[in-house]
């Protein structure tokens, strides 16, 4: 077979087998098609099918195959991320500025400082730290990386659970907001080389710069020529950040950032997030399994696996029940606003995977995170639609589904 009829195959297996399992197992409840996709991509990996069948691997997932899948995986998740940054509201974070930083605070300083702690018990031992990091970019990446919270799975989590337009879902998106600028700070000063100060401090002053052009033009734009600009720009910002060597998924989340969400439709944009979900994500997900090792033992993996699950969850948990305490919400709020935001996914996927490429992990550690990442995505609709529904019983009128 030729390099396309096998590039083929590779996209009628990313496709059809996570599609399967969702739709024969009815996995939707405690697992959404993306978190199907992604324990997929960990199958589909040299981990699970390298070690099954690896001639059949080593046919499809052939170097050029990947090559070609890597260029798709690279733009759809720039996508993904540019347009987790435009949904951002910090307009709207600043007018609720007191509960915002209070909860978006506690919420992401108790699991960064237990993730922390875990990731100091992984540095103790071999094959976790990757051969280019510090000790401390490597105990504050994985930290952080037990504090993210996947800003665009919690959209569909909450649009699901029919609370995303209601106030408390406005507020929970207010929080996890926050919490992604901080995140994406943080991977900026890990990521800091100091032998590219020079460019990087270029591409900070020329982002800046041309960022209020950027919005000056976007302003007196029809719409239709906002979306064709709006992808100029954000191959120049991933460029811009991957040149002077940040990430260029930090330069696509910062084209996002820029951006107004009423310069575009906000059905259309919708329906954006979710066609990228459907047409490309799955191509990202299957990159990100043909990433993970088991080199350090099954059990191994598995064990460092749970142990930033336990920093990850219960760290989010203490934070926002201890904000709850402070700003004295109603009985019950701390632990939907909790689990929700516990959500990982794809976020903390793709921050583990700038870790990995930048060598701050190693394949063993991104594993782990990512095993972690899934677990903790599966746990968030049966532990917060109980409650919803509770407090549906309670307090119709609140929670009441929004006509919008």
């Amino acid at each position: 077979m030729n390099t396309t009829e096998i590039f083929l195959i590779a996209i009628v297996i990313i496709f059809t087998v996570p599609w399967l399992i969702w739709r024969v197992a009815r996995t939707d409840y405690w697992a959404p098609l993306v978190v199907v996709q992604i324990i997929t991509g960990i199958l589909l990996g040299p981990g699970v099918l390298g070690q099954a069948w690896p001639e059949a691997y080593r046919f499809v997932f052939n170097p050029t195959v990947i090559q070609s899948l890597s260029g798709i995986a690279w733009w759809a998740v720039m996508l993904f991320v540019m347009i987790a940054g435009v949904e951002l509201d910090l307009r709207q974070a600043w007018k609720d500025r007191r509960d915002s930083s209070i909860t978006a605070g506690l919420a992401l300083g108790t699991p960064l400082l237990l993730g922390c702690a875990a990731a100091l018990v992984l540095l103790s031992q071999s094959g976790w730290v990757g051969s280019n990091a510090r000790p401390w970019q490597f105990v504050l990446g994985v930290g952080m990386a037990c504090a993210v919270t996947a800003l665009p799975i919690l959209i569909l989590l909450m649009e699901k659970m029919h609370v995303l337009r209601q106030p408390l879902g406005q507020r929970i998106l207010r929080y996890a907001s926050l919490d992604d600028i901080a995140i994406w700070g943080v991977l900026a000063l890990i990521l800091m080389d100091w032998q590219r100060v020079g460019k990087q401090a270029t591409f900070i002053l020329a982002f800046v710069v041309l960022s209020w052009a950027f919005r000056h033009l976007m302003r007196r734009l029809p719409e239709p020529d906002r979306w064709a600009v709006s992808l100029i720009w954000l191959a120049l910002c991933a460029f811009g950040a991957d040149w002077c060597g940040l990430h260029y998924m930090v330069g696509a989340f910062l084209a996002g950032v820029v951006m107004d969400a009423e310069w575009f439709d906000q059905e259309k944009l919708d329906l954006l997030r979710h066609h990228v979900l459907l047409v490309l994500m799955p191509v990202f997900f299957l990159s990100t399994g043909l990433r993970t090792e088991w080199a350090v033992g099954g059990a191994a993996v598995f064990g460092a696996a749970a142990l930033l699950l336990v920093a990850s969850v219960s760290g989010k948990l203490l934070g926002v029940h201890a904000a709850g305490r402070w700003l004295k919400w109603p009985p019950g709020e701390a632990s939907i606003i909790g689990w929700l935001l516990q959500t990982k996914a794809l976020i903390m996927i793709i921050f583990a995977n700038i870790l990995l490429d930048k060598q701050v992990i190693t394949n063993e550690t991104f594993t782990a995170l990512l095993l972690m990442a899934v677990a903790s995505t599966m746990l968030t609709v049966p532990m917060v639609a109980p409650r919803l529904r509770q407090g549906r019983s309670e307090n119709p009128v609140e929670v009441r589904p929004s006509p919008h």
